[in-house]
């Protein structure tokens, strides 16, 4: 496994393998992902056997992003690396691809915390557990998407092990 900066090329296959985990993460257009690699902290892709496995999208403090959860973090925290999304392959989940770019973030973040958000409504229970068992505990819940999703807001302490 490689894990890289994402480059422009990469952005159709980022758009696909975000797609292909709906409704864990939002749907998203190009244009988002463009965006991000302007304003993003960390914007890191996984490739196996030459395949983008995986990616992994991190804002810092002070960016004018609007999303409902970055604003809490950015309401609550001066210092915080906001995962605004992780997303890994199907057929490459179960592998250690998303622990490996979380361990990548927490080594690289200069930041006090590292936070996310993760669905309860609806429901994805496995991202719950791998995120706990990588440190985070919830801080607060909030209900997101004109009501239709319910998120955990969830941190992990860099002194965390």
């Amino acid at each position: 496994m490689i894990l890289r900066p994402v480059n422009r090329e990469d952005l159709e296959a980022l758009r696909v393998l975000n797609e292909s985990v709906l409704p864990h993460v939002n749907s998203i257009p190009i244009s988002d992902f463009e965006d991000f690699m302007l304003i993003s902290s960390y914007f890191i892709v996984a490739e196996v056997d030459d395949e983008i496995a995986a990616f992994l999208i991190v804002l810092g403090p002070g960016q004018n992003y609007q999303s409902e959860n970055y604003i809490y973090y950015e309401n609550h925290y001066s210092s915080f690396d906001y995962v605004d999304r992780i997303v890994v392959g199907n057929k490459f989940q179960g592998n250690g691809i998303g622990k490996a770019l979380y361990e990548y973030l927490i080594d690289q973040s200069k930041e006090e915390r590292i936070t996310c958000e993760v669905n309860l409504d609806p429901p994805n229970p496995g991202s719950i557990l791998f995120h706990e068992k990588m440190g985070f505990r919830e801080l607060a819940q909030q209900i997101v998407g004109d009501g239709e999703k319910l998120v955990s807001l969830m941190s992990r302490e860099k002194s965390s092990t």
